[in-house]
């Protein structure tokens, strides 16, 4: 990037998990189903709803960051799901509970990928006025009937619920990010809707949400080793440039903050095509949380750099994808530590 932004804070608000023996046991999901995933758990909200997480987690950011709310330019909600009510704008209520300052609140929506492409504009938009200080970044999601069954919905990936969040200055944090890229790929638009028809209202089609007829149909239409080849190509292009960008090698990214997909998604999309290895990803620590729809990277960093594996020095690639299609990858270098750690604050509505 040709000028300096940093993070300097990270929030993650989850509910407790429920682990895939509880959900059998209550007749939730079928064991052996979500078995081959490599889930262990996802974590569950019964109460709090997803902006209300969103804020939760965007408190604990600035609260580390140490960030005047005034000293937000920019404010970006992310989300892949419903947020709790019909024609509202849930980036405005997040401004209102975790800053209640009067800078743009805007909503992204590009589903799982939603998080680093708020990232990203979210740059453009501080690089355009070098006086605007700094932006905040939130995702959140809560996956539930009547519209989305955690469990059955996309067999190959359980959701989990929770709320993310990310300081994002252009003065100065613990770490820089040297690298920034998207990549699309529209022609592969339909694989959220199939063959379905435009409907009038919410759930037209069917409830659940059933994702896994709509993968099933194009890749019948495109054939499916085309389809796997351009989801590669696709991810394969946001790496380069943003390792490109960050002037580093692939091969020397020291970690890896990859979406908590099930274990047969991991293994195709990322540790078998681009050589890497689960050990130097967040794999393990996202089998116990589920995909957090948008907001998987913020938590990964979030929780790679509150247990001290991040080191000062080291490197890591956030990598994102959302049907759509697109795909994002950003190179964050850490510079040092947090001045302290991200609290975690209780329901306050």
């Amino acid at each position: 990037m040709p000028e300096s932004l940093y993070i300097a804070g990270t929030g993650t608000w989850l509910p407790e998990p429920m682990t895939v023996d509880e959900a059998g046991r209550a007749g939730l999901c079928e064991r052996r189903r979500v078995w081959n995933t490599g889930t262990v758990s996802v974590c569950v909200a019964t109460k709090e709803s997803a902006p209300e997480m969103a804020v939760m987690a965007a408190r604990s950011a600035l609260d580390q960051a140490r960030c005047d709310p005034q000293d937000i330019a920019l404010v970006l909600h992310a989300a892949t799901y419903y947020q709790g009510h019909d024609m509202w704008a849930p980036a405005s209520y997040v401004q209102r509970f975790a800053l209640d300052n009067r800078c743009p609140a805007m909503e992204v929506r590009q589903l799982s990928n939603g998080g680093l492409a708020a990232l990203e504009l979210a740059s453009a938009y501080l690089l355009a006025d070098r006086e605007r200080v700094a932006a905040l970044i939130t995702t959140a999601d809560r996956f539930c009937l009547p519209g989305y069954d955690r469990w059955r919905t996309d067999p190959s990936t359980i959701c989990g619920d929770g709320g993310t969040a990310v300081v994002l200055s252009a003065t100065g944090g613990y770490a820089v990010v040297r690298g920034l890229a998207t990549v699309s790929d529209p022609a592969l638009e339909t694989i959220g809707r199939g063959d379905d028809p435009f409907g009038d209202a919410p759930l037209s089609a069917r409830a659940p949400i059933n994702l896994s007829t709509h993968a099933a149909g194009v890749a019948g239409e495109i054939g499916l080793e085309t389809l796997l080849r351009r989801i590669e190509s696709g991810q394969r292009q946001a790496f380069e440039r943003a390792a490109a960008d960050a002037g580093v090698a692939f091969s020397r990214i020291d970690w890896f903050v990859l979406p908590n997909m099930g274990r047969t998604r991991m293994k195709t999309h990322f540790f078998e095509p681009f050589g890497i290895d689960p050990d130097r990803t967040t794999w393990a620590w996202g089998s116990r949380t589920g995909h957090l729809g948008a907001g998987d990277q913020f938590a990964g960093l979030d929780h790679l750099v509150a247990t001290g594996k991040l080191l000062p020095g080291q490197t890591c690639m956030l990598a994102g994808v959302g049907s759509g299609f697109t795909w994002s990858a950003a190179v964050i270098e850490m510079t040092g530590r947090p001045d302290r750690a991200p609290r975690r604050p209780d329901r306050p509505f």
